[in-house]
């Protein structure tokens, strides 16, 4: 993809963990875009760095070296109350564990981030039954997290994580844990994004996903060794 209108660029880009007596480079110089709008999705084996490369991207980790800019911010180098205020307002986030607070109702829990940043009560009740209609999860608006399949959560925290409209959206193995019916309708939700000017990247191994984007960056060995375009 070009650097016209780039959400995302990532330039030699390393991961290292370090403990007392090793350490394990995850990500290993790695350089590639994503242009505003785009569809994108990170593929490779389990335990790959893929994980760590969406973390990375929405600055809830920080590359050991080399530069991650997004929508024209170098996060590596801020500290973290601009990076909190940051996600807030730029970035939704799925998480393949959902993450789902399991003392708030699902209402609740989608109503977060919008409370979070203050909007008018009536706005987020508005957007909130709007969010669960298109997931599928009017009617479990009540309900508290552990009265949910694994299919259900993971549409609440599409919900929660498209709350605040943010311009990217990050997902990390939506249909991993799901089922093959349940998955298509986390697809279908991914599918629908689509054309709408959300910028968004996938971690995944389904290649019913692989089929809706419009660029695909397989890692192996911590390295970028492919980008299909």
């Amino acid at each position: 993809m070009g650097l016209n209108n780039p959400a995302i660029i990532a330039f030699d880009l390393s991961k290292i963990y370090r403990t007392e007596d090793s350490e394990v480079e995850i990500l290993k110089h790695i350089d590639f875009d994503v242009d505003k709008g785009g569809f994108t999705v990170i593929s490779g084996a389990s335990g790959i760095g893929k994980t760590t490369l969406l973390n990375i991207i929405g600055g809830i980790d920080k590359p050991t070296s080399g530069r991650i800019i997004v929508f024209g911010e170098d996060l590596g180098v801020r500290n973290e109350d601009f990076l909190a205020t940051f996600r807030c307002n730029k970035i939704g986030f799925v998480f393949q564990s959902y993450n789902l607070v399991s003392t708030l109702t699902v209402a609740e829990n989608v109503a977060f981030p919008m409370e979070w940043v203050r909007n008018p009560v009536k706005e987020v009740q508005a957007r909130v039954k709007d969010l669960l209609e298109l997931v599928g999860l009017g009617h479990r608006s009540e309900h508290f997290p552990h009265q949910l399949s694994g299919g259900e959560q993971q549409r609440v925290a599409f919900a929660r994580a498209l709350a605040n409209d943010p311009p990217l959206l990050l997902v990390d193995e939506p249909t991993g844990n799901l089922d093959s019916k349940t998955s298509l309708k986390i697809i279908e939700i991914l599918r629908s994004l689509l054309g709408g000017g959300k910028t968004t990247v996938v971690a995944t191994h389904d290649e019913r996903i692989f089929e809706l984007a419009d660029q695909r960056l397989l890692l192996e060995d911590g390295q970028l060794v492919d980008v299909n375009e």
